[in-house]
């Protein structure tokens, strides 16, 4: 890999310094996008945890929660 030129390296921190960096929270980030795999959950449940979460606005952390909770509520009404 070429080193960056001084020009190129001062754009960069000009750039970074001026610009929000985000990671995606709507699932179009390189992280988000592989949010659910890292927990090892299968594909199809992952791809429905991303869609699910796209459609939402929300991170698969999120839609994870509300599930969850939703599992207690359901399960401690008797």
């Amino acid at each position: 890999m070429a080193k960056m030129t001084e020009e190129e390296a001062w754009a960069l921190d000009d750039y970074v310094t001026n610009n929000e960096i985000t990671l995606g929270p709507n699932g179009s980030g390189w992280l988000s996008q592989r949010e659910a795999r890292i927990m090892g959950v299968d594909d199809v449940s992952a791809t429905w945890l991303r869609v699910k979460a796209e459609a939402a606005h929300k991170s698969i952390g999120q839609i994870i929660n509300e599930i969850v909770r939703k599992e207690i509520a359901a399960s401690s009404v008797v």
